[in-house]
């Protein structure tokens, strides 16, 4: 069955998370920021994703704009750089203009030539993915916009996944989910996606029961593969 549907996690995938930390050390605003922004930035992703999981398995759900406060509050603590709130206000509203990778826009542009149905599939909420898309100017690239919201609970649970059939009304087969997490492209392979892993770190696989069928060094070859 030919792949007719390419849906994209959001953050880390096609935007950058680290954007927030560097573009405001860039400034020279918080001079504390400009040795630090690295390991504040690595924390926060760590600390996002890993509150998110937390919520999903207890049952505490919040929406991801509260999750990534509490993620960057202890990231702040953890570099030394808490006790600033106008660096933290900056961060947070970053957050909301995240750039894109720079394949980002022509990749999508030529799978989008080509009749595929784009879309995001996230954990962010419905403001925060508004802003990031309207930031990074792909909006008119993308037939939806599927955040976790709707169902109350972080990915890796099987209803997050389920929003794209209900949304694009076509099979798992005819999906080919795409993800900078590689738990989260396993759990997708596991879900019956075909799926590709966009390891920009060089990462193992994780040891999970899913395993990507396509591993990718960025974005820009996802057109190439021989799926479409």
């Amino acid at each position: 069955m030919p792949i007719t549907c390419c849906i994209f996690d959001a953050y880390g995938t096609l935007f950058d998370v680290a954007a927030a930390a560097r573009d405001l050390s860039a400034t020279g605003r918080f001079p504390a920021l400009s040795e630090n922004w690295p390991a504040l930035a690595e924390h926060w992703r760590i600390k996002q994703l890993s509150y998110s999981w937390l919520r999903a398995v207890s049952g505490d759900h919040a929406d991801f704009w509260q999750v990534t406060g509490e993620a960057l509050d202890w990231s702040l603590e953890a570099t030394g750089l808490d006790g600033d709130a106008e660096m933290r206000a900056a961060l947070m509203a970053l957050y909301h203009e995240l750039a894109s990778f720079p394949e980002v826009p022509e990749m999508l542009a030529t799978l989008k030539g080509r009749g595929q149905r784009l879309g995001i599939l996230s954990n962010g909420s419905p403001a925060m993915l508004e802003g990031a898309v309207g930031s990074a100017g792909i909006g008119d690239l993308l037939e939806a916009v599927l955040s976790v919201e709707s169902v109350g609970v972080f990915k890796p649970a099987r209803a997050v996944y389920d929003l794209v059939g209900q949304a694009y009304g076509v099979p798992k087969q005819e999906v080919l989910f795409v993800s900078s997490n590689g738990w989260d492209a396993a759990a997708g392979a596991a879900y019956g996606f075909t799926t590709a892993w966009v390891n920009r770190k060089g990462e193992p696989l994780d040891r999970l029961p899913g395993r990507p069928h396509h591993i990718l060094s960025d974005l820009a070859t996802l057109p190439d593969l021989e799926v479409f």
